[in-house]
């Protein structure tokens, strides 16, 4: 008896396909991680310039928003190396891909909240609300496009085995 779970054109043990899903969730984590840190280091560093008195009420709850978010996009990027760490050697790369992959889709929803929030905030600053709110519009939609109906377009139907 073979150790594959279903039709496959690849020629490897559930031990071995659960490695190769671990190692792409790994490479998406870290392109995700450097793009997280640099937006993260933006935000920190606005409150140390002089224009930043200058925030009316609105602009410094929103830039407060965006700080709790960076870091809770952090802290859930960092999550699955926490799994990792715990079910180093139990044999369970299974269970801690399945994690990672859900964690991942958290990740890029809040990302997506980080990339059209920071963009609304840096708009209100420079050109006001009414620019801020177009913005906001356009980035929700270009974040829906990119990350729900894209990968559906491209993606198509799942298999018949994932389903």
């Amino acid at each position: 008896m073979s150790d594959h779970q279903g039709p496959t054109d690849r020629e490897e043990t559930a031990s071995e396909r659960a490695d190769r899903n671990w190692n792409d969730l790994l490479q998406e984590f870290r392109v995700l991680q450097t793009g997280v840190q640099v937006l993260g280091g933006f935000l920190l560093t606005l409150p140390f310039q002089s224009a930043f008195a200058d925030l009316d009420p609105f602009q410094r709850g929103l830039y407060l928003v965006l700080v709790v978010l960076a870091t809770v996009t952090t802290t859930a990027l960092v999550a699955p190396i926490s799994i990792h760490r715990r079910v180093f050697r139990w044999r369970r790369k299974d269970r801690l891909v399945a994690a990672g992959h859900v964690i991942a889709r958290i990740v890029l929803a809040l990302v997506s909240l980080l990339v059209a929030g920071i963009a609304t905030f840096v708009f209100d600053v420079v050109v006001g609300r009414s620019g801020a709110l177009a913005v906001e519009g356009g980035m929700t939609l270009l974040v829906l496009g990119s990350l729900v109906l894209l990968p559906r377009v491209i993606g198509g139907r799942p298999p018949a085995s994932e389903k």
